[in-house]
């Protein structure tokens, strides 16, 4: 069994978002404790379960939490100093407005880390990542043995890749397409298949050009370093050569 690389506390009251937030986080393997108030949090911390939906396991240690500054019955920096007296050794990242600069100012005066809003979802799995990697012991962290592919390497315990042992800078979403094009080795992958495993698609949307944008995202950094790597069979998918 997989090891998790760390336990995430989502405190946001959008719901819509503290979804897409979780959802992301686990498919990258996180243990994954959601709130939308201040109360919620504190009761979370204190392994109560508030309400059905924010079910965890009991007794989980909380490795990072990811704070909205503004909650309905209080301040995320405020919930963060309280969390942090709990649990000194808790990384914070806190989700403040664009335009509101003295929350950025007021987050970083204690946090690890901000992101601001709207936010793209492959930089919060990636701040999450970063900021836990930093703060956290190296031998806490899970230990893997890398994948390979002809001179491709992926560290699945860095989320790092490299290519004729040239490092390569992947987002989170671009490593996990091909982490999974890798775990395939030669074999054609649908595209329908790359939908379901790399985006959570349950039903592909027919217009969907998501995968062929990733795909050639992949290409430009791949390809400036060796021969092309990723082949495409027209109509039905993609694979590595």
């Amino acid at each position: 069994m997989t090891t998790a690389p760390g336990t995430v506390l989502v405190v946001e009251d959008e719901e819509s978002i503290s979804d897409v937030l979780a959802i992301a986080l686990r498919y990258h393997r996180f243990e994954v404790m959601t709130a939308g108030t201040v109360r919620e949090a504190l009761a979370l911390t204190e392994h109560t379960l508030p309400h059905a939906r924010h079910r965890s396991r009991g007794g989980t240690p909380i490795d990072a939490a990811l704070l909205d500054v503004m909650l309905p019955d209080g301040d995320g920096r405020a919930l963060g100093r309280e969390l942090r007296v709990r649990r000194p050794e808790l990384a914070l990242v806190f989700l403040t407005a664009r335009d509101a600069p003295a929350e950025v100012v007021g987050a970083l005066g204690f946090g690890d880390d901000y992101i601001t809003k709207p936010f793209n979802i492959d930089e919060v799995v990636a701040r999450v990542t970063a900021v836990l990697r930093r703060t956290r012991p190296a031998d806490v962290l899970p230990q893997r043995a890398p994948l390979r592919h002809g001179d491709l390497e992926l560290d699945e315990t860095t989320y790092s890749v490299r290519r004729a042992d040239r490092s390569v800078e992947l987002t989170p979403t671009e490593y996990a397409l091909l982490r999974f094009l890798v775990r395939n080795g030669g074999r054609i992958v649908p595209k329908e298949q790359l939908l379901r495993h790399v985006w959570q698609y349950e039903h592909t949307p027919p217009e969907s050009t998501v995968v062929e944008t990733y795909i050639s995202y992949l290409r430009r950094k791949l390809d400036t370093i060796g021969p092309p790597v990723i082949t495409t069979r027209r109509g039905v998918g993609y694979g590595l050569t």
